[in-house]
């Protein structure tokens, strides 16, 4: 494929900030390694000069392979990796400098909960009040956010945040005591690292003259500031992004970031890329019908030279089951008419995962195989982590949760009584757990048979210490779990057991894979090829573990299909209250966000869009009445072919049939009978005319009420049966009403 005009003018793009607004499908990640090639190969810049930031691990690799295929050779000392593997990587080489030694773990969110719970019951909080869980959010947001301890305590103004504001500088001692670094850190350390050092900082600006950055609308605050101490020097800075698909504000990221980027950078050479790729006509249009009701956004139309191809299919169900049972019905009427189609083709995307209940047992009924990306992730299961936990210990000797989580596993007579003395002992001495297990015989409150005991366990890590500098991470593990009888421990626990047993396996090939690779040109790094490896596990994503190849059906939420395409995409829970969740009608910038998030989910497909949603949905334990999608309505009519679902026409005609029963007197007993369903139906459906929901209310509408008379809607809050209206009555003032039970009829 030749470059566009607009692809052509990015790739030869050379000094000087550079933004390319990149629609979906506009083949971004071509530009991309077309301009990392160019600036090597035309330009003769030195690849140890290109420092190139991606946000998933997989596509750091897809781009470096291209870049090698590209160039005919392997582009030595380039740096291609996600902020997070980027940020490590700057840690592994200057953690001295900040107090942490290279060998510093990386906890994952489960780890860094564990942590934030040890601290609250330091403080003698109540974890019921304070979950632990949530406060480790609201730090995490206060980290992205570039918020010191110091500042959150200054700014604290509520029992929650007052707490958070106790808590935050004893998780971070916590995690100094321990080596560690939490995911937020590998964002944060470095900007700390570049500020309070002028010599790291200076020294990484002259090494990278050039920098690319792709996904930059969903940069949060630490990632716009690494990004921006970096380049304002030389202000060689392009980034690539769409604020069209700015979708996780929720996690920290500002959508500011790209559209104020001329404004940080004022001599910024600006690339719309606007040719898709990907999508079919009548799709794009659908999405630019949808993205063009934001009001924040830079603006761009996505075009194809693709034929029309299908009308999106948007399909009325009874409940969520139904719904699921003709999404797994027209995947299969889809594979019997197209044999060149596969199960790979097709996903389901939704806004929650608690949605993907009843489409995993439509699959199961129906024996269809499916996997799910964002479900338990292969190195949370618990076999895994603990596995993990023996070699993070090997690694990091001062990991306080490897030790507890390991130190009696497999069985070995360490009871909770004399762990709990051990550490007590050992925080006395301002030991670490470890050192203090090696000692345990000194421990007069522990029985000669469990400090025997703690001393083989740490005579077993030192030893597994010594050999990590010899010995592949392969390697290690089959003694590892040869010595410790791991493996025997989970054959006891039956059939489950032997399945666990093969996800070890699986790991110990993964690390032999891992051995395999050549290691990167980290010169002056004295990290161990097991604190590598442990660094790579830790950085995987959902997405990094989605395989494309595979022959099921991929069910995901919206969030995670960003970056993805299929041929067939469903996007199943259309309802107000789900998609867009029911706090987005008080936050316009929520709002917004959620129909970007619906442009993506549209943007995903090749071929054929379908647009599900249901008259009623149990949600929280109660079935609640549904209101199709306000992110329906702007799609044109000719775009879209409707159908019921067979059971819920089945059900309409039978409640026709009983409308038109004849009453004692011969006349109907419920007035005339509606108007039937219009067109006959085929592919698993009913084609129909467009019925009228319910009414839907909006802030600033006239409305009256039967009791209180005319008044004016000042707030709506929640969705469905709870649905409630904040109303100023001029007769009686203010009133709060529950819409369902109020009656209101619209003033025209």
């Amino acid at each position: 494929m030749e470059l566009n005009p607009e692809q052509k003018a990015a790739v030869e793009h050379f000094e000087g900030p550079l933004l390319v607004l990149a629609g979906a499908g506009s083949g971004k990640t071509r530009v991309l390694t077309m301009r990392l090639a160019n600036l090597i190969r035309e330009q003769g810049v030195d690849p140890s000069a290109i420092l190139a930031v991606t946000f998933t691990n997989k596509a750091a690799g897809e781009m470096r392979e291209r870049v090698r295929r590209l160039l005919g050779h392997e582009p030595a000392g380039l740096w291609i990796g996600t902020f997070h593997a980027i940020g490590a990587r700057l840690l592994r080489r200057n953690a001295h400098r900040l107090g942490w030694s290279p060998s510093f773990s990386i906890f994952d969110a489960e780890q860094a909960v564990r942590e934030v719970k040890r601290a609250l019951d330091r403080l003698n909080l109540p974890v019921k009040r304070w979950p632990p869980k949530a406060v480790h959010a609201a730090i995490s947001g206060a980290k992205n956010g570039l918020v010191s301890p110091e500042e959150y305590a200054a700014l604290a103004s509520d029992p929650f945040t007052r707490v958070v504001a106790d808590v935050f500088p004893v998780y971070e001692a916590a995690l100094k005591e321990q080596n560690a670094f939490d995911f937020d850190d590998l964002l944060v350390k470095p900007v700390v690292l570049f500020e309070q050092h002028d010599d790291v900082l200076a020294a990484y600006r002259r090494r990278f003259q050039f920098l690319l950055v792709d996904e930059y609308q969903d940069t949060n605050r630490a990632q716009y500031r690494f990004l921006r101490l970096l380049a304002e020097e030389h202000g060689n800075l392009m980034v690539v992004g769409d604020d069209d698909q700015s979708i996780y504000g929720w996690r920290g990221a500002d959508i500011r970031n790209i559209l104020d980027f001329e404004k940080d950078f004022p001599a910024t050479k600006v690339i719309r890329l606007e040719q898709n790729y990907r999508s079919t006509a009548r799709i794009l249009e659908a999405a630019n019908q949808v993205i063009a009701e934001n009001v924040r956004r830079k603006g761009k139309t996505l075009r194809t030279q693709a034929g029309p191809g299908e009308p999106l299919t948007r399909v009325e169900a009874l409940d969520e089951n139904d719904e699921a049972a003709w999404i797994v019905a027209e995947i299969e009427a889809r594979l019997a008419a197209s044999p060149d189609c596969s199960l790979r083709d097709f996903t389901i995307l939704y806004r929650t995962n608690a949605q993907s209940r009843a489409l995993e047992e439509a699959l199961r009924r129906r024996d269809i195989p499916y996997q799910i990306v964002g479900g338990i992730r292969f190195y949370e299961r618990r076999e895994i982590m603990d596995v993990l936990a023996y070699l993070r210990l090997i690694s990091n000797p001062r990991d306080a949760g490897a030790f507890d989580r390991i130190v009696n596993y497999p069985k070995r007579g360490i009871g909770d009584t004399t762990r709990a003395r051990l550490l007590t002992w050992a925080a006395e001495r301002g030991m670490t757990a470890l050192e203090a297990a090696g000692r345990a015989r000194e421990v007069d409150a522990i029985t000669p048979g469990a400090a025997s005991a703690l001393v083989a366990f740490a005579g077993l890590i030192e030893r597994y210490r010594a050999l990590a500098l010899h010995v592949g991470v392969g390697e290690l593990l089959e003694r590892l779990l040869e010595e410790t009888g791991f493996l025997e421990a989970l054959r006891e626990e039956g059939p489950e057991g032997e399945e666990r047993i093969e996800n070890v396996r699986e790991l110990v090939a993964g690390a032999h894979e891992f051995d395999a690779l050549p290691p990167e040109p980290d010169d002056d790094v004295e990290a161990t090829r097991l604190d590598l490896f442990l660094q790579k596990v830790s950085l995987l994503t959902d997405i990094d573990r989605q395989d494309p190849e595979a022959k099921r059906v991929t069910l995901m939420t919206l969030h995670n299909a960003k970056g993805l395409e299929f041929p067939f995409v469903f996007i199943a829970g259309l309802e107000d209250g789900l998609f867009p969740l029911a706090r987005a009608y008080d936050e316009p910038e929520l709002l917004e966000e959620e129909r970007r998030l619906f442009y993506v989910g549209l943007t995903r497909a090749r071929r054929k869009v379908y647009l599900t949603h249901a008259r009623t949905r149990r949600r929280a334990g109660e079935v609640l009445p549904c209101v199709p999608s306000s992110f329906l309505e702007p799609i044109a009519p000719e775009l879209v072919e409707r159908r019921l679902t067979p059971v819920l026409a089945n059900s309409r005609r039978q409640l026709e049939a009983r409308w038109r029963t004849p009453s004692p007197r011969g006349l109907s007993a419920r007035g005339p009978a509606p108007a039937p369903p219009a067109g006959g139906g085929g592919g698993g459906g009913v084609v129909f005319s467009a019925a009228p929901g319910p009414p839907r209310f909006i802030k600033g509408e006239r409305v009256r009420h039967p009791h209180f008379g005319r008044g004016t809607i000042r707030e709506v809050s929640g969705f469905g049966a709870e649905m409630k209206a904040v109303i100023d009555f001029e007769s009686v003032g203010r009133k709060k009403v529950v819409v369902r039970y109020a009656n209101l009829q619209k003033e025209l």
